[in-house]
């Protein structure tokens, strides 16, 4: 009988990302970014002209930021002995929104931090990659973990068996987020570990008492 399978993003569900790149862009690009929304075109501006930056240079800015300083990431509060706690009932792996060639960087930036997790990276909608993972793994159960509310959109379209928890754990952003609880694409908005962790298991347990009852 396989296992039941918990398919995590990484940036604001396990490491902290968008108050480090802030910082880096600051500290070393001559740009000032102002956390309020996930939509970065509003908030970046080149510090001396106070212009917007174009979308091609905060893909460029991203991408030297996930090449050089991915050390700077710190883990979200609760989230390594979370997936520990998980991983004693469940396969855990880790889907990303990374270009591929970036993914062996990711796997070791978590297994430093303590989570030593398999990694899918993806470009786009998340849909597509959870149904493959699903697939390949054909677990017994499945729970998708993401802070952003496009991709439990697209994984309920796509797989919409997989049990979906919308979490955000950056403080300085999850106020000013979509919440796809309310839209009715996650099962649960729950942005603190303390709180996800009892019930992500209890989601687990779910299981266990179905296999009991078969």
């Amino acid at each position: 009988m396989s296992r039941p399978l918990i398919i995590s993003d990484c940036d604001e569900v396990l490491l902290h990302m968008v108050t480090h790149f802030r910082d880096w862009l600051g500290e070393s690009e001559g740009v000032d970014f102002t956390i309020g929304s996930n939509n970065f075109a509003e908030a970046m501006r080149w510090r001396k002209s106070g212009e917007r930056v174009e979308e091609r240079d905060i893909w460029r800015l991203l991408g030297r930021f996930f090449d050089t300083e991915m050390d700077r990431q710190l883990p979200i509060a609760g989230a390594v002995d979370g997936v520990a706690a998980l991983a004693e009932h469940a396969d855990v792996v880790i889907l990303t929104n990374l270009n591929d060639e970036r993914r062996e960087r990711r796997a070791r930036q978590l297994a430093d931090h303590g989570i030593a997790a398999r990694v899918f990276t993806n470009q786009g909608p998340k849909g597509p990659a959870l149904k493959a993972i699903v697939e390949e793994y054909a677990p017994s159960r499945a729970i998708f973990i993401d802070d952003l509310s496009q991709h439990h959109r697209s994984a309920a379209e796509t797989v919409p068996d997989v049990v979906r928890l919308h979490l955000c754990g950056e403080p300085q952003l999850a106020p000013h987020i979509d919440c796809a609880h309310r839209a009715g694409h996650a099962h649960a908005r729950i942005d603190a570990w303390g709180e996800a962790l009892p019930w992500l298991l209890e989601q687990l347990n779910f299981e266990t008492q179905d296999k009991e009852h078969a």
